[in-house]
């Protein structure tokens, strides 16, 4: 019930909280305001607020909002799997969070700025250029990037977190292309690129949720192969 009532705590407290800021963006500016007036321009304004932010601390900004899309995917991923809503596991979230907000965010925003330095055609050929070269290049990075922070970050060794990356490596790299050269046709060809990361980071909670969900079954497995194989151990003794 103690974990029960935590777990409720940060849910209901995020949900409060984002819904907070974000219907009372205009509140210095609402004396004699109707609540029409106020919904017709919290949408507009709750964008400007995002843009100043963006001017003003970029990095923090995109690492903030990655690292908000990996936990918020890692819960979805664990209510997909069929734990209930408010009993899921914090630790977990709370690593894929971490890794979004250190590494994904910063490393995305770099990333994104190097990519148009080496293509910086306007071209239409451009498009699926950057869209391959994402897809191969960045996502190999990246994935690899994940499993070996997401392994540690589980102490991990550093056998264990081969293993499973040699394992995962291919199947997730050609699982990504099923999704993104499509959201990347956007990313690309329309989506500016100081844009670019929150676009991602919206389609990335589904790829998160299928991230996260992979990364632990086989975690999950290789656990109970070892439990397995103790077992069979102790019995044969």
């Amino acid at each position: 019930m103690l974990d029960l009532g935590i777990n409720a705590a940060i849910v209901l407290g995020a949900i409060t909280f984002a819904l907070t800021k974000v219907l009372t963006v205009d509140q210095d500016y609402w004396h004699g305001w109707t609540i029409f007036e106020i919904l017709r321009y919290m949408p507009q304004h709750n964008w400007s607020a995002y843009e100043e932010a963006l001017k003003a601390n970029p990095l923090l900004v995109k690492m903030m909002i990655s690292g908000i899309v990996y936990s918020l995917g890692d819960w979805i991923a664990q209510c997909y799997e069929g734990k209930p809503i408010f009993e899921f596991d914090r630790a977990r979230m709370f690593r894929s969070g971490l890794i979004g907000f250190t590494l994904q965010g910063s490393l995305s925003h770099y990333y994104y700025n190097f990519c148009e330095s080496v293509f910086p055609y306007k071209d239409w050929w451009a498009v699926p250029v950057k869209a391959a070269f994402d897809q191969t290049v960045w996502s190999g990075l990246w994935n690899t990037i994940y499993f070996v922070a997401l392994g540690f970050l589980r102490w991990e060794s550093p056998s264990t977190i081969f293993r499973e990356l040699k394992s995962t490596f291919f199947p997730m790299l050609t699982a990504g292309w099923k999704l993104w050269p499509f959201a990347h046709i956007i990313t690309y060809g329309v989506v500016p690129i100081e844009h670019r990361l929150l676009w991602v980071d919206c389609v990335e909670l589904i790829w998160v949720t299928i991230l996260s969900t992979y990364s632990n079954e086989k975690s999950e497995a290789r656990t109970l192969d070892d439990s397995s194989t103790t077992d069979t151990r102790d019995n044969s003794r």
